[in-house]
């Protein structure tokens, strides 16, 4: 072998020891200080209860801090922009999931890119949102709203929260795939809903199933039917609309923790394997059957194809809807 090649082989061998070995010891020391943790919601809502149940069991395995700052407001950006602009050595982390994939078609224009300006790290939770009524409405069945609805054009009225949430957004995709002319009624949140379904001033709604749980235990509210591709383990006998007759319909919530795409591969890693030990263990996963979640994780690679996905799902729901962009 000549010379030179023998040369740049063994100068090759030592440049990807060199790097094999520095990304081993980044991992090793990391973290150095606490880990920030960015929600984009208000203390006490189902995402911010999610990211915490599982940044406490991160921050017991890592034996290190991690340290929760609620920024709400802005369509989600006074928590995601920060996050994508931070230093990349993976001390601030953020909560991103359907509602980074509903902006990133709701607005005209972003100061970041939501899936090219991210590594996401991993899911934690999906949180089930359901067709609901009051437990003494006449509708029992998805059947029993689709016979009225056809029956009686533009009389239906649904309930959901603000324009542009993914619950007024599932209203409009079983809309459309039913194809049925329904009002959709926005209101400014649960409680709101709520007494609309009990004064009867609205027929039907599209809401999470988490902030509801005790209401439909109760027996005050009905879920007609799962809004997901699968039946909840809390309410088995509750069929879901691809099931009830809305061949192909889905639609739920998610999140996970995404970070700065400028973070090494070796944090990364290390990142998503501690957030997928948390979200598997007995505790995370009880807890947050508690409150109507499924504690889920996954690989970078599956959160970014979800979230690329579900981009390009939503944008053609809210372009059929034509819901005006912000």
């Amino acid at each position: 072998m000549p010379t030179y090649l023998f040369t740049r082989l063994v100068t090759a061998a030592f440049t990807a020891s060199a790097i094999a070995l520095a990304s081993g010891a980044l991992a090793q020391s990391y973290p150095s200080k606490p880990i920030r943790l960015l929600i984009p919601y208000g203390p006490g809502g189902v995402g911010d209860i999610t990211a915490r149940f599982v940044a406490q069991k991160m921050s017991e395995n890592m034996k290190s801090p991690i340290v929760v700052e609620n920024r709400p407001g802005a369509g989600l950006i006074l928590a995601t922009d920060p996050c994508a602009k931070a230093a990349g050595d993976g001390h601030t982390i953020c909560l991103t999931g359907v509602g980074s994939a509903l902006n990133a078609t709701l607005f005209k224009s972003l100061p970041f890119d939501i899936v090219e300006d991210f590594t996401h790290l991993s899911t934690i939770a999906f949180i089930d949102i359901a067709m609901l009524a009051s437990s003494d409405s006449k509708f029992n069945s998805v059947k029993d709203v689709l016979a009225y609805a056809k029956a009686n054009p533009g009389k239906l009225n649904v309930a959901t929260i603000n324009i542009g949430s993914g619950q007024h957004l599932s209203a409009e995709l079983f809309k459309s795939m039913a194809g049925v002319d329904v009002q959709i009624v926005p209101f400014k949140g649960t409680p709101a809903i709520l007494a609309a379904l009990r004064s009867r001033d609205v027929d039907i709604a599209f809401e999470y199933v988490a902030p509801l749980i005790s209401q439909i235990r109760g027996k005050l509210l009905k879920p007609i039917a799962i809004a997901s591709s699968k039946r909840l383990s809390e309410f088995p006998d509750t069929p879901t609309l691809h099931e009830s007759g809305i061949t192909g319909y889905e639609a739920n919530a998610w999140n996970g923790f995404s970070i700065t795409a400028k973070t090494p591969r070796a944090i990364v890693e290390r990142l998503n394997k501690e957030i997928v030990a948390a979200v598997n263990s007995p505790d995370v996963q009880q807890r947050m059957r508690q409150i109507g979640a499924e504690a889920r994780a996954s690989t970078p690679d599956e959160m970014r194809d979800l979230m690329v996905r579900d981009i390009a799902k939503w944008k053609a729901v809210i372009e059929r809807a034509k819901i005006p962009l912000q």
